[in-house]
């Protein structure tokens, strides 16, 4: 499907330009060129081992490429920054157990020299808009899988940032709760105008999600399809999931899939 005038006239925000990555003798990335633009959401899906995390780790700049180069606004991307937040699927390990949700949030915050006077309001529209409202007393032992989520990502936007990598981050959850999640993440993208890489095994999600679906087979990892979705936003967890063009492209990412794996 040819891109929308809005798309093509985006600016570049992740670049992705001949990238291989290698660990040893192990091929893991091959040859990787993507564009992700200003406030696109583009889900990356693929079979185990191919590449899709690591991708993900290298747009952070917690993993350099062995070859080519990986960009953010204009700028290689070598080691984290600020603008550039990263939500993980083990929320439990991602947050401090010591620290309340507000501390956790705080901690965001902190590092960036906020003042104090200056937290409280703040980590209250925080919470408030990932669904936490008068939860900033709980420590993450007091609060469910979903909620740690929620305050993970209540943490990363507090960091004020112009991308978002997440990484399988509902993974982990039971189905409604990542579906009200799902939801909740659309609007946090398009309230804030983040650009998302979103990583996932779950096709119906990246269809769900995303603007484009970006497909890497295996050994070594590298693109084999990527298809523009075309389904009208806002989306909805009924109507949207039962329309023909949903479930068209349910199937040929599933036939997708079972080849790469095959």
């Amino acid at each position: 499907m040819r891109k929308t005038d809005k798309q093509a006239a985006a600016r570049p925000v992740i670049e992705f330009s001949r990238v291989d990555l290698s660990f040893g003798d192990r091929k893991i990335i091959d040859k990787l060129d993507l564009t992700v633009r200003e406030g696109e959401f583009v889900c990356i899906i693929g079979p185990s081992g191919c590449g899709k995390t690591t991708a993900l780790r290298m747009a952070g700049g917690l993993v350099n490429p062995t070859g080519g180069s990986v960009g953010v606004l204009g700028e290689a991307m070598l080691k984290p920054r600020r603008d550039v937040a990263i939500v993980f699927q083990d929320y439990g390990k991602a947050l401090l157990p010591w620290r309340t949700a507000h501390g956790n949030i705080s901690l965001a915050l902190e590092a960036a020299g906020v003042a104090k006077a200056e937290r409280g309001d703040r980590i209250e529209h925080l919470l408030e808009k990932v669904g936490l409202p008068g939860q900033g007393d709980k420590y993450p032992a007091e609060m469910s899988g979903g909620m740690q989520q929620r305050l993970q990502i209540a943490r990363c936007l507090a960091q004020d940032p112009k991308v978002l990598l997440m990484d399988e981050p509902f993974g982990a959850l039971d189905a409604m709760t990542r579906q009200t999640l799902q939801d909740e993440l659309l609007s946090i993208a398009a309230d804030t105008r983040a650009t998302v890489f979103f990583v996932t095994h779950d096709l119906e999600e990246a269809i769900y999600l995303g603007d484009r679906v970006v497909g890497l087979l295996p050994d070594p990892g590298r693109i084999g399809t990527m298809t523009e979705i075309g389904l009208p936003r806002p989306r909805d967890q009924l109507s949207t999931r039962e329309m023909p063009e949903f479930l068209a492209l349910r199937r040929s990412l599933f036939d997708f899939i079972e080849k790469a794996e095959a």
